[in-house]
């Protein structure tokens, strides 16, 4: 069965973590039509998600994401285009996650909208 691996370091901690994946996953139950179960623990979660023909984790940590998803034959033979869209999907959840500045941050003494 081919799968799909991908490893994402990252220094959001735990709760922001839980927040992207979330969001990843709420993503996933409505474009893919998974089902998407959450295994809460103290120090990291793992998603567990399914659908027909393909099932996995995502595992979520303080300081990473491990994805591991198995494929069924028919969408085996489009592993490397689905994994490139996971990865470009996570990828692009992080990168807004970087950009984004706290407010009190971006505009420490309330000028924002000021003329």
């Amino acid at each position: 069965m081919p799968s799909i691996r991908i490893h994402r370091d990252h220094d959001l901690g735990l709760e922001r973590a839980r927040e992207i994946a979330l969001h990843w996953t709420r993503q996933a139950e409505a474009k893919f039509d998974m089902s998407c179960k959450l295994l809460k623990g103290e120090t990291s979660d793992t998603w567990d998600f399914t659908r027909s023909g393909c099932q996995g984790t995502l595992l979520v940590a303080p300081d990473h994401f491990a994805l591991d998803v198995q494929l069924g034959l028919l969408l085996g033979a489009f592993a490397q285009r689905i994994e490139s869209q996971i990865a470009g999907n996570l990828d692009r959840l992080l990168a807004a996650e970087a950009e984004r500045v706290p407010e009190a941050l971006a505009d420490p003494v309330g000028l924002r909208g000021e003329a």
